[in-house]
């Protein structure tokens, strides 16, 4: 019995959009550690281990960041879903 193409269909569609999220997931992470430890590691170490002000600059670096990126998440999201409204307004204008 083969199996049905819709659900093919929509079984890439979720892998492809599961890797776009590992990928943007990743990226942010790989900004997020390279900003923080720029910001509050200097680059030169005089102990193997993180200083008390080092580690409570990371801790407020990250927070900060996370917080921004979960704005900017829930900002976007608003605009698509403002952007599909409007959307269907036009076509409902049209088909009058």
């Amino acid at each position: 019995m083969a199996a049905n193409p819709a659900i093919q269909l929509d079984a890439s569609k979720l892998e492809l959009v599961q890797n776009l999220e590992l990928e943007m997931m990743s990226d942010m992470y790989n900004r997020m550690t390279g900003a923080c430890n720029r910001k509050c590691i200097a680059p030169k170490y005089s102990e193997a281990e993180l200083s008390k002000g080092e580690s409570v600059c990371l801790d407020r670096c990250v927070a900060k960041y996370l917080e921004v990126h979960e704005r900017i998440g829930k900002k976007l999201t608003a605009m698509n879903t403002d952007e599909e409204a409007v959307k269907k307004i036009l076509e409902q204008n049209n088909s009058s």
